[in-house]
């Protein structure tokens, strides 16, 4: 073998050490806005790339996610933190009324997680509700966001805390369109109707906003909503 080829190893290990923290730093949202190249988040714009990275660049700086949840896609106001004692509590969160031209009631939801709803319901639920059903999205049907628990549903996982005890996190029953249809994830998921394509297909997109995407196909907890979070981990299912 010659002195190149055996090089290889040792230039794409020295590839990952430097890559691999430069990543992580952007994953969590720890790269200041002054020093990341990538463009601000604008929610009138579909979704380009690296928009998970732009999503968590607003995880913990004020200023930035105020700008980006001023578009009109989305209605929503800041409110205090709570500080996060044993697990529980919140920063740099909102209020959301409405998001992607629909009513959703969210007393309190993380700044990402907000963006991610609104971006993900103006660009691909309205569209598909639509096209599948012929009328638009009038509300959201949510079972709630902030709730001080650990995770349900999971023998592996109850000994740690849900995204919920962060208000990073929600759970979605249903929908209610503009002409009077009502769509719901416990009756509609298994259906064999226009309501399950429609049902399915904007479960599907919403693997590209949130990191943790469960339908009723996840387990027994999860039959009668969705689950929607940024955590970091990464499951759609």
């Amino acid at each position: 073998m010659s002195r190149r080829r055996r090089g290889w190893p040792l230039k794409l290990l020295a590839l990952l050490l430097v890559a691999g923290p430069s990543l992580a730093a952007f994953w969590l949202g720890l790269v200041p806005p002054r020093f990341s190249p990538l463009a601000p988040l604008q929610l009138d714009e579909p979704a380009h790339w690296f928009l998970d990275f732009r999503l968590a660049a607003i995880k913990r700086d004020e200023t930035l996610c105020r700008a980006a949840l001023a578009s009109p896609v989305v209605a929503a106001r800041p409110i205090g933190d709570k500080e996060v004692v044993d697990g529980c509590g919140w920063r740099n969160a909102v209020a959301v009324s409405r998001a992607g031209g629909a009513r959703l009631a969210a007393a309190q939801v993380t700044c990402e997680m907000a963006a991610a709803l609104a971006l993900w319901l103006e660009h691909d639920v309205q569209p598909l509700a639509e096209r599948l059903l012929g009328a638009r999205v009038a509300s959201v049907d949510s079972m709630g966001t902030y709730a001080c628990r650990n995770i349900i549903g999971s023998r592996a996982l109850t000994a740690f805390r849900s995204q919920h005890a962060t208000a990073n996190a929600i759970d979605i029953s249903g929908f209610r369109l503009a002409d009077g249809q009502s769509i719901v994830v416990a009756r509609d998921w298994r259906s064999v109707t226009r309501k399950s394509e429609f049902l399915r297909a904007i479960h599907a997109k919403a693997c590209g906003y949130f990191r943790v995407a469960l339908s009723p196909d996840y387990n027994e907890a999860h039959r009668d909503h969705f689950h929607f979070d940024r955590s970091v981990m990464w499951r759609c299912r």
